[in-house]
C-alpha cells in the first residue's frame, strides 16, 4: 500500500513552513534514512529524511512552495512492487489561494480548519485573534445556502481559516461581511474587498453599538497605512517567516505578559581588569591570534545564569495554573539576523566556563545567521540576555520572550563621574534593566536577583566561588 510523505513539524510549534528543496524526484528509490529534501520554517532549514524505503511515486508539492500545513501530503512513496496507479487521485495540498480565486481560498486549508465558525457577540467590538469566542462544528452541518448571506441563523460566520485572520488583523467583523464563496461562505477576496472600501459593510449589533469594555481593534490595515502616504513614495516589502513570528510573538507578550522593569547600574573596571588580563594570556597560534577573546557580554551571561541558581525562585517561567521552576540555568542570547531576531540558548550556562560560554554564543550566533540551528538549540530556557552596548545604547527595556520569566537588558559601558566618600571620581558602568513577568516573578523577587547579578559583575571573581 502506498505511504505517505507528509509535511514534518520541526518544532513543537511549528505550524506551516516551505518546501525549500527536494534531493529527489519521482522514480528514485530511498531508503530509511536518505535525505530526501529540505524544510524551511521561519527560524531554520532542516533536512528532511525518509523514514521507510521504497520509491518516490508522485511529488504532490513542488520545490519553493510557501505555507504547506504541517501533516500535509507532500509526496507518495512506493513500497516493493507496487506501481504509480495504485496511488490515489487525491490533489496537492494548495499552500495559498490566488488573490482572484475564490474556490482555491475557500479550499485553503480546508482540511485542518474547514469547519471553524466565529459567533460575534451583541456587546463587543471585533477582537484580536486570541479572544473571539470560536466554536466547532460539523461541516456537513446546516450550512445557509450558496446564495445566503454568511450569517446564518444561529448567529454563526463562515469564513475561510484565511479569511478570519486577515479579517481579525484588519480589525473587521466577520459578520458584517457578505460572502461570495460556495454556501455563502466569506472567503480572501471578500475580506480584501471590505477592506478597500469596495464592498460595503453590513450593520452589525458590534459594529453599530459598540461598548465601552470593547477589546481595542488590532492596528490598522495595510491599505489603511498605505492611504496615508503618496503612492511612490516608498517600496512596499512582504514580510517573510520570520518577522511574521517576530511580530506576532512579541505583540502577544506584550498583550499578555505583565511586564514591569527594574534598573540599576553595574561599575564594571574590576570586569574590564580581568577580561584585559584573562585576554592577554590567551595563547597565540601560528598566525599570531590568540585562541580565544572574551567578551564582556561573555561575563554578562555567566554571572546572569550564577544570579538565577542562587535566586532560583526567580528561574521561573509562568505555565498557566503552575509556575515551573527551573533547575538549570539555561540562558537565551539575543541575536540580530537579518530580517529579524534568533534567541539561541546557552544550556547549564552557569556551569561552562567564560571560554566555552565564549565559544559557543559565537557558534550560535554565526549558524542562527545562516538559519542552521536545530530546534533545540532555540527552543526552551527560562530567561534571556539582550545587550546592545556594542551599539553605544545605554539604556533600553526589552520585551519578553515567552514562556521565559525574565530578560536582562544591557547597555554600553562607559565613563562616568561619581560620588565616593565625599571625593569625585571616575570609573566605568554600565546600566541593566532586568523585564520581569510580574505573573511568575514579584518585584522584589526580581530586584534580590538583580542585585545579585550586580555583585557578580562587580566583583567577577566571585564567579568562582
Amino acid at each position: 500500500m502506498p505511504i505517505d510523505i507528509t509535511m514534518p513539524a520541526l518544532s513543537p510549534t511549528m505550524e506551516e513552513g516551505k518546501l525549500a528543496k527536494w534531493h529527489v524526484k519521482e522514480g528514485d528509490s530511498v531508503s530509511s534514512g536518505d535525505v530526501i529534501a529540505e524544510i524551511e520554517t521561519d527560524k531554520a532549514t532542516m533536512e528532511v529524511e525518509a523514514v521507510d524505503e521504497g520509491k518516490i511515486g508522485k511529488i504532490l508539492v513542488a520545490e519553493g512552495t510557501d505555507n504547506v500545513k504541517v501533516n500535509a501530503v507532500i509526496a507518495v512513496l512506493l513500497q516493493d512492487g507496487e506501481e504509480a496507479s495504485a496511488i490515489g487521485s487525491a490533489p496537492a495540498p494548495k499552500a495559498e489561494a490566488p488573490k482572484s480565486d475564490a474556490k482555491a481560498d475557500a479550499g485553503t486549508v480546508e482540511r485542518a480548519d474547514a469547519a471553524t465558525q466565529t459567533a460575534p457577540t451583541a456587546k463587543a467590538d471585533p477582537a484580536p485573534a486570541k479572544s473571539a469566542p470560536v466554536a466547532n462544528s460539523n461541516t456537513g452541518s446546516s450550512a445557509p445556502a450558496k446564495s445566503a448571506p454568511a450569517k446564518s441563523k444561529g448567529g454563526r460566520v463562515f469564513a475561510s481559516p484565511l479569511a478570519k485572520r486577515l479579517a481579525k488583523e484588519a480589525g473587521i467583523d466577520l459578520a458584517a461581511i457578505s460572502g461570495t464563496g460556495p454556501k455563502g461562505r466569506v472567503i480572501k477576496s471578500d475580506v480584501e474587498a471590505a477592506k478597500s472600501g469596495k464592498s460595503p459593510l453590513k450593520a452589525t449589533a458590534s459594529a453599530s453599538a459598540p461598548s465601552a469594555s470593547a477589546a481595542p481593534a488590532a492596528g490598522m490595515s495595510k491599505n489603511q497605512v498605505m492611504a496615508l502616504y503618496e503612492e511612490g513614495t516608498y517600496d512596499v516589502v512582504p514580510n517573510d517567516g520570520m518577522r511574521k513570528v517576530v511580530a506576532a510573538r512579541l505583540t502577544e507578550s506584550k498583550q499578555t505578559v505583565p511586564h514591569f522593569y527594574l534598573t540599576l547600574d553595574c561599575k564594571i573596571d574590576a570586569l574590564m581588569a580581568a577580561r584585559e588580563q584573562i585576554n592577554a594570556s590567551a595563547p597565540k597560534g601560528k598566525d599570531g591570534k590568540p585562541a580565544f577573546k572574551l567578551s564582556v557580554n561573555d561575563f554578562i551571561m555567566k554571572a546572569w545564569a550564577i544570579a538565577l541558581q542562587r535566586v532560583p525562585t526567580a528561574n521561573a517561567t509562568w505555565a498557566g495554573d503552575s509556575i515551573l521552576y527551573h533547575k538549570r540555568s539555561d540562558v537565551a542570547v539575543a541575536v540580530s539576523v537579518p530580517g529579524g531576531l534568533f534567541t539561541p540558548v546557552v544550556k547549564s550556562c552557569d556551569t561552562k566556563t567564560l571560554r566555552e560560554i565564549s565559544e559557543e554564543v559565537k557558534d550560535l550566533a554565526t549558524r542562527a545567521k545562516s538559519k542552521k540551528l536545530a530546534p533545540h538549540e532555540y527552543q526552551g530556557g527560562s530567561s534571556s540576555v539582550s545587550n546592545l552596548g556594542m551599539f553605544g545604547i545605554k539604556h533600553f527595556a526589552a520585551v519578553i520572550n515567552p514562556p521565559h520569566g525574565t530578560i536582562l537588558a544591557v547597555g554600553a559601558g562607559e565613563e562616568r563621574v561619581y560620588p565616593e566618600n565625599g571625593q569625585i571620581k571616575i570609573g566605568q558602568f554600565m546600566t541593566a534593566t532586568l523585564s520581569c513577568d510580574h505573573r511568575a516573578v514579584d518585584g522584589a523577587l526580581g530586584a534580590e536577583v538583580l542585585g545579585v547579578f550586580k555583585g557578580l559583575i562587580e566583583n567577577p571573581v566571585m564567579m568562582l566561588a
